[in-house]
């Protein structure tokens, strides 16, 4: 399958930016002092991770990308900064907020598993970015891209009225708007061209009570979604049972997992939200861009760590497949968020 339709669009990603970092290691012992093992580390990596991350999968990919969210004027800051833009993703130094601590979680790993993760985070109003100002400054840039994607992670960035800024915008020219929800936060995200819950959040966001959400079939959630918020198209992830495809019309679609190998299913969902948003963005056929989606995915989780896919990997998974026919197989991944 051709990827160059990646060269003629461009996202620019709306959410809380993150730090990730990795401390490697091993164990070989349990500490005398309380029943847990002792890691000896052996080496420490960093990349971004939240909303920046959906950028790097851009980026990756190919697509010009520019991530819009508060980090503080710190290390963890400096160092997004400096990973964003070793990658070429833009961060307006106007983002930087003195005083407030960039969103931090550090994953302990020992023997290719997570020991623990140690989170650094101020309360969601600290990242809040609802003064005229800072939707001003938003509206500005997203005006020179031709999709948005909203990374809500529910730290603090994505708010009603920044959703509402942009869909006013969205009614004035041709702009692509995409949302990977935190559905447990009342939001009105009706009218999105894109959204991308997992099981567990298309639940949630069908409305539906606790007990009957739980019973009702993956169609009548899907329903129930379409009738609330009227997406265009409604991807929803599955873990081992792969993608389904939703549309306005009542037309459903589903996708057997594609992954081999999984690894590590942090960050997945952001590479299916992503890898999404630039294809239908780009005019690639629904079915043709969750199919795309979904190899992007599988090459993902067997990558530790939060992690992206580059163009040439993926076209040439893309293209493996294509050679094997169906290439269903039996593995299983999950799309996991922090």
């Amino acid at each position: 399958m051709n990827l160059d339709f990646l060269d003629r669009v461009s996202v620019l990603v709306v959410g809380d930016i993150m730090l990730d970092r990795y401390l490697w290691g091993g164990v070989r012992r349990i500490s005398p002092e309380a029943p847990v093992p002792v890691v000896e580390v052996l080496r420490e990596t960093a990349t971004a991770g939240g909303a920046a991350n959906v950028a790097l999968n851009l980026a990756a990919l190919g697509v010009r990308t520019e991530v819009f969210g508060l980090v503080g004027d710190d290390a963890s800051g400096r160092e997004v900064a400096a990973l964003l833009a070793s990658q070429g993703v833009l961060l307006d130094p106007r983002l930087r907020r003195a005083g407030v601590s960039t969103i931090t979680k550090s994953r302990v790993m020992a023997q290719r598993q997570q020991v623990c993760r140690l989170d650094w985070e101020a309360k969601p109003d600290q990242y809040t970015l609802q003064h005229p100002e800072a939707l001003e400054l938003l509206a500005d840039k997203a005006a020179t891209y031709d999709a948005v994607i909203l990374s809500d992670y529910a730290k603090g960035v994505i708010a009603q009225p920044v959703i509402d800024r942009l869909r006013a915008l969205a009614q004035q020219r041709p702009l692509f708007l995409a949302m990977d929800p935190k559905p447990k936060r009342a939001l009105d995200v009706r009218g999105m061209h894109l959204l991308t819950p997992n099981r567990g959040e298309a639940i949630e966001l069908s409305g539906l009570a606790a007990e009957a959400a739980t019973a009702a079939s993956l169609d009548e959630l899907c329903r129930e979604i379409h009738m609330r918020y009227d997406p265009e198209h409604l991807v929803v992830t599955l873990s081992e049972e792969g993608i389904l495809l939703s549309s306005r019309t009542g037309s459903h679609r589903r996708f057997p997992t594609v992954a081999r190998e999984v690894a590590d299913v942090s960050g997945a969902g952001d590479t299916v939200v992503a890898t999404l948003t630039a294809a239908l963005a780009a005019g690639v056929p629904p079915a043709d861009a969750v199919h795309i989606a979904n190899v992007a995915a599988g090459l993902v989780v067997a990558k530790l760590g939060t992690a992206t896919v580059t163009r040439p990997e993926l076209a040439h998974a893309l293209r493996n497949e294509a050679g094997e026919g169906s290439g269903e197989n039996k593995h299983s991944h999950q799309f996991g968020r922090s």
